[in-house]
């Protein structure tokens, strides 16, 4: 497995493993093959396991898996705060809360505002007083990389990019959307700014990859 070091100089697997389509047995995931299935990228050298509050039972799983396995120290978990379901300010706090209980663990490796399509929603996350929350989340370890994953057009992406100070961020690109979403433009203005890029979708939507800019070439 070859790694890349993100922004704080940890190694993180050029390979990560999506965790929204577990496989499933019934109305539910099937503990016992995805835990074979996470292993095995484990044992290959996998060391980032992106999961979210909306993939239906995935950070339970994952944080099943984990903890059974004595594994959550050696691993990196991604999880992401839905802030398209937030009402109020006192709502991030029961989100992330509820996420850390999933995932039994009490720190998130790189935690992502998750689905962002545009600047307006990034604002309403500053009306909500993120800015002071993620000061505080990181000042306890709680949270030890902040990031958002972007869905909307490049030029909503390089506003959000440009207006804090992100660890790192994740975008959808593959070789035939290069136009589309945040796009190479996009990409290469994190390049730019020295910020990490998480791919998703580099098989239009069905795995994981991490990169860094300073080395992604076209």
């Amino acid at each position: 497995m070859q790694y890349r070091n993100d922004k704080n100089n940890n190694a993180v697997s050029v390979l990560g493993y999506g965790c929204m389509r577990f496989s499933r047995k019934g109305t539910g995931i099937d503990l016992e093959k995805t835990e074979k299935e996470i292993m095995a990228a484990y044992g290959l050298g996998v060391n980032y396991f992106d999961t979210a509050y909306l993939y239906p039972g995935s950070e339970d799983a994952l944080g099943i898996i984990l903890e059974k396995n004595k594994i959550r120290e050696k691993v990196n978990i991604a999880a992401k705060l839905p802030q398209y379901l937030l009402k109020k300010a006192g709502d991030i706090d029961r989100f992330f809360d509820e996420e850390k209980r999933r995932l039994r663990t009490d720190y998130i490796d790189y935690y992502l505002m998750h689905h962002i399509t545009d600047f307006s929603q990034w604002e309403r996350l500053k009306h909500f007083g993120i800015l002071d929350w993620i000061s505080r989340k990181k000042a306890t370890g709680e949270i030890r990389n902040i990031g958002f994953s972007y869905h909307g057009n490049t030029e909503g992406f390089v506003r959000v990019l440009d207006d804090f100070d992100w660890d790192f961020c994740q975008i959808q690109y593959n070789y035939i959307d290069i136009g589309s979403q945040a796009g190479e433009r996009g990409l290469r203005a994190a390049a730019a700014k020295n910020i990490p890029v998480m791919i998703m979708e580099p098989l239009r939507g069905e795995s994981s990859l991490t990169s860094s800019p300073k080395r992604q070439k076209h």
